[in-house]
């Protein structure tokens, strides 16, 4: 009977909620035509960006394993992440692929499904390392993120998952577990409770003491014993939303000297368990040389955790406009990235939405912890709208100065379209191009290799053959990653610059560049985090400078101590290395 009762309330949600979303819909219709959106806009020819499907070529033969064996339990369809990092030290980016697994009252051949990590071969092809590197282990793995967290000059591996996360120690390309030492399984410090199921995860020094700490999103409280049946036709078992489970507050943990972690979540102000966090990206919003934290949240009001300048956290989401959307009501957030979309120093939050829930652009304005959601004025809200965006994320594809936004979509049920005609669990991922702050939708014009739908989840960017552009990994659920090449023919100058940091923040993350070229003013924080469950190249910063023949200056505020050196005379088309001093 308690089942009965369950799936008339799920079945009443459901329809109170597809009310507001359709209530919802016509106010975003509306909005989009008040601002000239035309069909002819939208259809504007811009095809010298192209990105070229080079998975198989490159030797990428990585396919995700979500476990799935007809129960439908809610992780399957929610991983998984991936990205680029330097694990050798040899000055290439390198690939790695988080992998879920089985679960344990599934029949299987006995195979052990294990993460992935392909080597850059320096000629556009990759060599698969996973066990050369000590990776054969098999966990419900979802995101990931890199550090050097022990300052010893090697990047260490954090994977969040279902269950105890893993923080896996680099020694010269071997990775060692380190979990239970260090103190970061990402779980309640009750040993009584349950472990957690770990999403997002960035590393950031929120004391600036030179050591990264890590931040370790936490979504819901499931377990397979606790798992809910929920349907979408009334007929058979659909995968569940999170608005039926309770959530679980995200985890900070404090590095102390490289030796081992302190849970300071409480102490910081970061507990909550009314988050279920997945998308987590690093910002400095008030300009105080203090990074900043952003979460996104399913179905619950996002978190914007504003740092109190002593490695404490107030969340500012509601009062500064970002917790809810237009109409008061909480998105269903998955991934994230920030970026100044105008180069007017204002910063943009993108956050990803379930299907008719389009796309947000939080906007400073008014203020430097002022938004408003900006999305249908910068053209991003039809053609977002129909999609389940999983990754988001702002790269210059041609280095033309403005940053593109690249979005993963695919749904979460695989039967979806059965009961909305006009959703599919495959998706077309996205290429917006901006047009100094407002975009355009040109993903049928980046190549044919594009237009595949995917079940699209983390996209991150890396230049992997050193030609000075972006390329794009896409990671799926239960399938392949995509690896785009670009192949753009913009004829865009740009530079590309290395931060080497002073011990024990030798990668300089949360460092600022600034670069003045023609008029022009961009800003990059070098950063872990964003996308979704995954991780963008750290370690070069390319700086699109369109026909611009020269770098006026550039302007690095360097993290920990905050001190600002400029620096002029700078060659373009050249990589720089600047080193703190």
């Amino acid at each position: 009977m308690k089942y009965q009762y369950l799936l008339i309330l799920v079945i009443i949600v459901q329809f109170i909620s597809c009310g507001e979303k359709e209530k919802q819909q016509e106010k975003l219709e509306f909005t989009e035509e008040a601002h000239d959106f035309t069909a002819e806009r939208s259809n504007k020819k811009i095809n010298h960006i192209q990105l070229t499907d080079i998975t198989k070529k490159a030797g990428i033969n990585f396919k995700h394993v979500n476990g799935a064996f007809g129960e439908k339990w809610m992780p399957e369809t929610i991983g998984s992440g991936g990205g680029f990092f330097d694990y050798n030290n040899d000055g290439w980016p390198d690939i790695f692929l988080v992998n879920s697994s089985y679960w344990s009252k599934q029949k299987t051949d006995g195979s052990k499904p294990t993460p992935a990590l392909y080597e850059n071969n320096k000629d556009g092809t990759f060599t698969d390392v996973t066990l050369k590197a000590g990776l054969d282990f098999s966990i419900y793995g979802m995101g990931c993120s890199f550090a050097d967290f022990d300052a010893d000059g090697d990047m260490d591996i954090y994977i969040t998952a279902v269950g105890n996360n893993k923080l896996l120690q680099n020694s010269s390309g071997v990775f060692s577990d380190v979990t239970k030492k260090m103190g970061v399984t990402g779980n309640d410090t009750n040993p009584k409770s349950t472990p957690a199921w770990s999403t997002g995860v960035a590393w950031v020094d929120v004391d600036r003491d030179g050591w990264l700490d890590l931040f370790v999103n936490n979504y819901v409280k499931w377990t397979p014993e606790t798992d809910i049946y929920t349907t979408r036709n009334g007929k058979s078992k659909s995968y569940a939303t999170p608005d039926i489970y309770k959530g679980e507050s995200c985890r900070l943990y404090k590095n102390v000297n490289g030796n081992y972690f302190e849970d300071i979540t409480e102490k910081a102000g970061v507990l909550n368990d009314q988050g279920k966090s997945l998308g987590v990206a690093i910002a400095d919003f008030n300009n105080d040389k203090w990074p900043d934290i952003m979460v996104s949240n399913d179905t619950q009001p996002n978190f914007l955790y504003i740092n109190n300048g002593d490695g404490s956290f107030t969340n500012r989401a509601v009062i500064s406009g970002i917790g809810y959307d237009e109409s008061g009501l909480a998105r269903a957030g998955m991934g994230v990235d920030i970026t100044d979309v105008a180069n007017e120093g204002n910063l943009a939050i993108a956050i990803g939405n379930f299907s008719q829930e389009p796309l947000s652009l939080y906007t400073q304005t008014g203020g430097q912890n002022v938004f408003r959601d900006r999305a249908g004025e910068a053209r991003l809200t039809r053609a977002s709208l129909l999609n389940l965006t999983f990754g988001v994320n702002f790269s210059d594809l041609d280095n033309d100065g403005f940053v593109e936004l690249i979005t993963a979509n695919g749904h979460i049920e695989p039967d979806i379209n059965e009961v909305q005609q006009n959703i599919t669990f495959e998706q077309l991922p996205q290429v917006f191009y901006n047009e100094g702050g407002n975009f355009v939708d040109i993903s049928n014009q980046v190549g044919e290799t594009f237009k595949k739908p995917l079940v699209g989840r983390g996209v991150v960017t890396a230049d992997i053959d050193m030609d000075g552009d972006l390329d794009v990994l896409i990671t799926q659920n239960g399938e392949l990653p995509k690896l785009f090449r670009n192949d753009s023919d913009s004829k865009n100058n740009a530079i590309s610059i290395v931060l080497q940091g002073e011990k024990p923040n030798k990668n300089a993350i949360g460092s600022k560049i600034t670069v003045w070229s023609g008029g022009m003013k961009q800003s990059r924080m070098v950063r872990t985090g964003s996308s979704y469950l995954s991780q963008s190249d750290i370690s070069k910063t390319i700086i699109g400078l369109g026909k611009n023949q020269k770098v006026d200056s550039i302007k690095v505020t360097w993290a920990g101590s905050g001190i600002e050196k400029v620096y002029k005379n700078v060659e373009i088309n050249e990589t720089l290395i600047i080193v703190e001093e």
